[in-house]
């Protein structure tokens, strides 16, 4: 039996937990489409999102350490299919619909600059004058406008639920105008599950990332209550050595203690407050999604450790540094001579501003293009 796609909706319908959102109840897209027969329309949705030329370039973006430090730290494109699995693993858990939530998590970067937050926060400064740069709204603007793949629409024509959940991606760093997405709503399970996913994803990898590259030691973490948790958990007494293998079962650990604590908590918000429809999760005075005060505090401080002890090391600092002089003088000789862009991005010229084009060109690099392009127009022994 083939599984087409009014079965698999059928399916829906009978599995999915009342307050998911079913595909076969979505809003739609922006430009009438005749659905897939195979695939449910988010289904659709995140094939369309994996297909992108923006998610090829994910590979060579950095999520912390530039690519060429080294081959085993995560890249935007890993922590990415990360995010996608552990929001799957959310939404079975609590019976919310997977595809909603992998489409979501599988898009949630794709806006991303090259060379991390330090990309993202030089563009931003560059364009305070012009609306200013998010990775959250780049990554939405990639999804609707600046993705060319179809003859009869721009970008990739997802369904509202999808758009909705990248537009209202919320952690503590990152927070979009939602505006014309019903921003006085909060945003879907769906999403809030992808917006967790994604802290659970990075607070694990950092901590995994940070050991290998020897930013800080176990001696350092053995003032967080979290970290002699996990060590007790993985009958780790910081006598014998801290082996890769051990190192592996405490990253295993968080995240494992991650999602148990999340399930747990939304499971009890879901119920204690009779949350049983779409409509009353987004109606909600608060995000339903989240870890339980006692869990969430360890959280917090792993965080703060985090920031203090690792994205403001010296050697990270250093890359920082170099990232934006780099992304600097890119968008400054740009914006003085705009003949040096490429056809295609100048050529966009006779309906967008120059400052977006090339905010819009250098947002798409990756690290390694934009390394090479710097070299091609500030070297002067390198062909260009």
């Amino acid at each position: 039996m083939v599984y087409k796609r009014e079965q698999r909706e059928a399916i829906e319908a009978a599995t999915l937990a009342p307050y998911a959102l079913q595909s076969a109840a979505s809003q739609g897209r922006i430009y009438p489409e005749t659905e897939s027969i195979s695939r449910t329309a988010f289904e659709r949705d995140r094939d369309r999102i994996i297909h992108t030329t923006a998610f090829r370039r994910l590979e060579y973006k950095t999520q912390v350490f530039v690519f060429y430090e080294g081959d085993h730290y995560r890249t935007r494109l890993t922590h990415t299919m990360e995010v996608a699995q552990l929001g799957r693993s959310l939404a079975r858990g609590l019976g919310a619909n997977q595809d909603l939530v992998e489409a979501i998590c599988l898009a949630h970067d794709l806006g991303h600059a090259p060379f991390g937050h330090a990309g993202e926060h030089i563009l931003n400064q560059l364009m305070a004058d012009h609306g200013g740069f998010n990775h959250n709204t780049q990554s939405f603007r990639i999804v609707t406008a600046l993705e060319e793949r179809y003859p009869d629409f721009p970008g990739l024509n997802l369904t509202y639920e999808t758009r909705e959940g990248m537009i209202k991606h919320e952690t503590a760093y990152d927070k979009s105008d939602a505006s014309g997405y019903a921003p006085e709503k909060r945003a879907s399970l769906e999403a809030q599950l992808a917006n967790l996913a994604d802290e659970i994803a990075y607070n694990a990898h950092d901590l995994d990332d940070g050991l290998r590259a020897d930013l800080f030691t176990i001696d350092d973490l053995a003032e967080l209550v979290i970290w002699q948790d996990l060590m007790a958990a993985v009958g780790w007494d910081g006598q014998r050595p801290f082996t890769n293998i051990i190192r592996h079962e405490i990253i295993r650990e968080l995240i494992g203690r991650s999602v148990a604590d999340v399930l747990g908590q939304t499971a009890v918000q879901l119920k204690t407050h009779n949350l049983d429809t779409p409509l009353k999760i987004q109606t909600h005075a608060e995000n339903i999604v989240g870890y339980t005060p006692e869990f969430g505090a360890k959280i917090q401080r792993l965080k703060r450790f985090l920031y203090e002890r690792m994205y403001r090391h010296y050697r990270l600092m250093r890359m920082q540094f170099k990232a934006e002089r780099f992304i600097s003088e890119l968008f400054g000789v740009y914006l003085q001579e705009p003949h040096m862009l490429p056809d295609a991005h100048y050529s966009r010229l006779d309906h967008e501003p120059l400052p977006r084009v090339i905010t819009d060109y250098i947002a798409g690099m990756t690290d390694r293009y934009a390394l090479d392009e710097w070299q091609k127009i500030f070297n002067p022994y390198e062909r260009t």
